[in-house]
């Protein structure tokens, strides 16, 4: 916040202390004008810590020797993208440090370092329609949606994606688009897909979001039961999926149809 915004913020103030406290003492007047500037100036030094924390977390956690993301877009996503406001406010201390947070309902936001991993691993491009399973807290769709056109974003968690989309939408993330749902069968109205991403583990791929990717298209997921998953790319050539193991990773479930399907 600028000090004229400041000001501003004073001055009218000021005016609303006059008109509703005319009969109080200037001295009155002028410690509750200080209260209201040092919520002002407290409200900007949270606003320039987490503005510091990002970056350090990029410098530390994204760009250093063992990590080496190197998407210049990628980077600048994550150091932009206000990772605190996608976790529970008693969490926000937390929001940049190097792990997973709990989201609530037996969910997690990923840390930060596998976000970007994955992201860079999705290859976005300014034109990609791109399908996410697993909306989670909002996070990865936020860190997509300056990369790429139009993000779609299935939860199956009734609360986590209704507080994603408010929270999308409160902090503007116009070309994102949420739904509550199942994901395994994907958004058949809005496919093909140029590129999908899976934030929840299940047994085996999913057959149906295989069929909604475009020829020459990415998925980046993880598959395998619980804390024993590898993070696959996939890409689809001539209508059959190239697979590489980039990761071991541990996520939640799929839960819904991935269960019922078995290994």
């Amino acid at each position: 916040m600028s000090i004229p915004i400041l000001l501003l913020g004073l001055r009218l103030s000021f005016r609303r202390l006059d008109r509703c406290q005319a009969k109080q003492s200037p001295h009155l007047l002028w410690l509750s004008g200080l209260f209201m500037l040092s919520l002002m100036m407290s409200a900007c030094a949270d606003k320039s810590d987490y503005a510091s924390a990002r970056k350090q977390m990029v410098e530390l956690q994204l760009k250093s020797a063992g990590r080496d993301i190197t998407h210049p877009e990628v980077l600048k996503a994550m150091g932009e993208v206000p990772r605190h406001e996608f976790v529970p406010e008693s969490q926000r201390e937390e929001a940049y440090t190097d792990r997973p947070l709990a989201i609530g309902h037996g969910q997690t936001i990923s840390q930060p370092y596998v976000v970007a991993f994955m992201t860079e691993k999705l290859d976005p491009h300014p034109t990609d329609k791109v399908l996410e399973i697993g909306t989670g807290s909002g996070y990865q769709a936020a860190v997509l949606s300056p990369l790429v056109a139009e993000v779609y974003t299935i939860e199956i968690v009734k609360p986590l994606g209704e507080r994603a989309q408010s929270d999308l939408k409160r902090l503007g993330y116009g070309n994102v688009r949420v739904r509550i749902g199942d994901g395994y069968r994907g958004w058949p109205e809005a496919a093909p897909f140029d590129a999908i991403m899976v934030t929840c583990a299940p047994d085996k791929i999913p057959e149906p979001l295989v069929n909604q990717l475009k020829e020459g298209g990415r998925m980046v997921i993880p598959v395998g039961p619980s804390f024993n998953q590898v993070l696959y790319l996939l890409t689809k050539r001539r209508g059959k999926m190239e697979q590489l193991a980039v990761l071991p990773v541990r996520f939640v479930p799929m839960t819904g149809e991935a269960m019922q399907k078995g290994p």
